[in-house]
């Protein structure tokens, strides 16, 4: 996701976590082979000493759940936060993105983002529509019907997340609470065959991107993560999941 950042590329180096998941996985090396690759994966880091222009430590126990509220990835806010005023921008530019943004959201300054209701709901993509992301997804619905008046549609990211999720019966939980249940695709990420977000309809989705018309002409997205879009689900409007966690 560096490249949604303006980088041409970034290296990370490797874990045992990274290591662990690796190391079932059906295309990955076994045996021997897979003890020399963990070696040479292992020298996939910075150089003792190295030196950076910035060094930024995040505490992620800290950031409270993020929703977009534009048509660009960094247009977003914490879900406690409210639609930003353009004319509080001093940069030109930026103000001028955030009218636009809002102009095609159809959204007003001042706005509580938790006031935003939804007509659909989107649980997909290579990149939010893991096992992890689906299990975690469940763990919102287990028990909860999705909201009247809401479409929610979940795509497993592979053929094999779809196969586990099944074998675990979290397909059950997905279609008992009220989504469609759909084969492993790129689907509503970006309004592909049938699987478009229709004009004006506004959409909470766990995809990477939220560009206008990205999921359709006129289509509205709101990006979040997979346990968010579960809580917006089921409640009908953007909602801090940890409020759904607690009950």
């Amino acid at each position: 996701m560096a490249v949604e950042c303006g980088s041409r590329g970034a290296v990370i180096a490797p874990d045992k976590t990274t290591f662990d998941y690796i190391a079932n996985k059906p295309r990955a090396p076994r045996g021997e082979q897979l003890a020399k690759a963990l070696i040479n994966w292992s020298e996939l880091r910075s150089d003792a000493g190295a030196k950076f222009d910035r060094t930024v430590e995040i505490d992620a126990t800290t950031i409270e759940p993020m929703v977009t509220w534009g048509t660009s990835p960094d247009q977003a806010l914490p879900i406690s936060g409210y639609i930003p005023n353009p004319d509080d921008e001093s940069d030109a530019t930026r103000k001028n993105d955030a009218l636009r943004a809002l102009n095609y959201m159809d959204l007003k300054p001042n706005t509580a983002l938790t006031s935003i209701t939804i007509d659909r709901a989107f649980i997909g993509s290579c990149t939010n529509a893991r096992i992890e992301d689906l299990r975690a997804a469940c763990s919102i619905l287990k028990g909860r019907k999705v909201a009247s008046g809401v479409k929610a549609i979940v795509v497993p990211g592979s053929s094999e997340v779809r196969r586990q999720a099944e074998e675990e019966s979290i397909d059950q939980i997905f279609i008992d609470a009220g989504f469609e249940w759909r084969q492993s695709g790129c689907s509503m990420c970006l309004a592909m065959n049938d699987d478009i977000v229709a004009f004006g309809e506004r959409c909470a989705s766990s995809t990477n991107r939220n560009f206008e018309g990205r999921q359709g002409a006129g289509s509205r997205t709101h990006l979040m993560s997979p346990a968010m879009v579960a809580a917006a689900a089921v409640t009908g409007h953007l909602c801090d999941v940890r409020t759904l966690e607690l009950n």
